[in-house]
């Protein structure tokens, strides 16, 4: 085979109909040139959203979860515009793509129904930001920080390390705990039962004191000691403080817990068991059959 007669089935090969669309011709041929424009501005894209978080936006002091927002919103037009010029570099008209994508989403749009609706809340999430990177937020059970906000889903690294992909719709149509969004500050409420020999003054104090001696707690708003209610067997007091950093509650929590049980030992303040009382009576007289 002569070189003149194996580029020319090549050139046979790479320029061979394999279906029309409209007046069209999509070919090999097209079909690499669209991918090869379409992967470039995918990658043109990328590089360009990298290098306005770096070298522009950090300039400005910008929040983290404003700039990835500005860097995603920047990547999706410049990955639309280039499926745009791939498409008008091949022959496609747009007009009469768009009228056979509306005929085939009535038969398929059961079956991408859920697609879109993630990527409709994934935009919402970017534009409205109810919750954006870098939030502490709590879905289902999952408590975790969102690390990435994608077309689809969000990734959700929880506090035991393990990245969780949850889909976007998750974030819009089901309660979602944002422990980060507006202002920072949480308040924790801590229960704790106390016998009811105790001196009332003496535990209100005791937890007072643990609250003000405790890491991470602010003074204003200032601890709060609540009698919420008279259990069975003990007062149940309320302890209420205020923190700053919504990620360290747990740790909060632990401590202050840990505080309380060696200050009421110091104050001999009893928690008490749960506990029931057990009356007998005694039955005079015999049993008849």
């Amino acid at each position: 085979m002569t070189l003149s007669s194996f580029w020319s089935i090549v050139n046979d090969f790479i320029n061979m109909k394999i279906f029309a669309l409209g007046e069209t011709t999509i070919s090999p041929f097209s079909i690499l040139k669209f991918t090869v424009i379409f992967v470039a501005f995918v990658w043109f894209s990328k590089y360009i959203a990298r290098k306005l978080m770096v070298k522009i936006l950090s300039r400005f002091q910008i929040e983290s979860g404003l700039s990835y927002t500005l860097t995603r919103i920047t990547e999706y037009i410049l990955i639309s515009v280039g499926a745009i010029v791939a498409f008008q570099n091949i022959g496609i008209d747009l007009s009469g793509l768009a009228v056979i994508f509306g005929l085939l989403s009535v038969g398929i749009g059961f079956g991408l129904q859920n697609i879109s609706s993630n990527f409709i809340s994934g935009l919402i999430l970017l534009l409205e930001r109810p919750v954006k990177v870098g939030d502490r937020v709590t879905v289902g059970d999952i408590e975790g920080d969102v690390e990435e906000i994608n077309m689809r889903a969000t990734t959700v690294r929880t506090i035991n390390n393990i990245s969780i992909i949850v889909p976007n719709s998750e974030f819009i149509s089901n309660k979602v705990i944002n422990w980060s969004h507006g202002d920072s500050k949480v308040r924790l409420d801590i229960e704790i039962g106390v016998s009811y020999n105790s001196n009332l003054k003496t535990v209100q104090d005791a937890l007072l004191h643990v609250a003000q001696e405790a890491d991470l707690v602010l003074n204003s708003p200032s601890p709060e000691v609540l009698l919420k209610n008279f259990g069975d067997s003990a007062w149940e007091m309320q302890l209420r403080v205020w923190i700053k950093d919504p990620k360290k509650h747990h740790h909060v929590r632990s401590n202050i817990r840990c505080a309380i049980v060696e200050e009421f030992r110091k104050k001999k303040i009893e928690i008490p068991f749960p506990q029931r009382d057990l009356y007998i009576r005694s039955i005079k007289g015999k049993l008849t059959e």
